[in-house]
């Protein structure tokens, strides 16, 4: 008993160590908080479909999905291909709405939804990579983009990537009659365009 007594004013003590040890290796893990670098527009599913047929995917492929928004092409990955799919964004509301639509569609043992950024990751295990960002941006991904492995396939809604050729674009307009959409397909090594083309 005269133990317990005698730790007792040294409880406070050790959790307080605990606590300074413990918190920089919190911070340390704590996600990028920086403003989004384009709003949140969802792609519509029918261009979701479009783009996976274009990129060809096949059954058990690694699907990265770069600004996943609402986690709709990470879901439509695992439920129509049986894919591995990992979405990131690095808005904490649109990870919240990617792991509700995530956890409503049960495909919780194949898609992993991470709050980070895109200009951060390390793509090299994707055998496909969804875009939906602005022209600037798949330029800036352009290095990270170069160190995939050979047959990656690369697919974009709507914009290109400048200073690289795709190896097929196509035209879709969705069956709800709205506005005409575009998807780039580009294949790993990319295919770099002359200066002055």
């Amino acid at each position: 008993m005269k133990r317990a007594i005698l730790l007792a004013p040294c409880v406070p003590v050790l959790v307080l160590a605990a606590l300074v040890v413990l918190v920089p290796a919190y911070s340390q893990d704590k996600p990028a908080q920086r403003e989004p670098d384009v709003i949140y527009v969802p792609t519509p599913q029918e261009v979701v479909d479009k783009m996976f047929e274009l990129a060809d995917v096949r059954p058990g492929e690694i699907v990265y999905d770069l600004g996943c928004g609402d986690g709709r092409i990470p879901v439509t990955a695992a439920k129509k291909f049986g894919s591995r799919a990992w979405g990131f964004d690095i808005n904490p509301v649109r990870v919240r709405e990617s792991l509700e639509n995530v956890k409503k569609n049960r495909v919780e043992n194949l898609v992993t939804i991470k709050q980070q950024d895109i200009f951060e990751l390390d793509l090299s295990k994707a055998d496909v990579v969804t875009l939906y960002l602005l022209p600037r941006l798949n330029v800036k991904l352009i290095p990270q983009l170069d160190k995939l492995k050979p047959g990656c396939r690369i697919v974009s809604h709507d914009f290109n990537m400048e200073g690289v050729r795709p190896k097929r674009e196509i035209n879709f307009r969705p069956s709800d009659g709205s506005r005409e959409h575009r998807v780039y397909l580009w294949v790993t090594p990319l295919e770099k365009e002359s200066p002055g083309r």
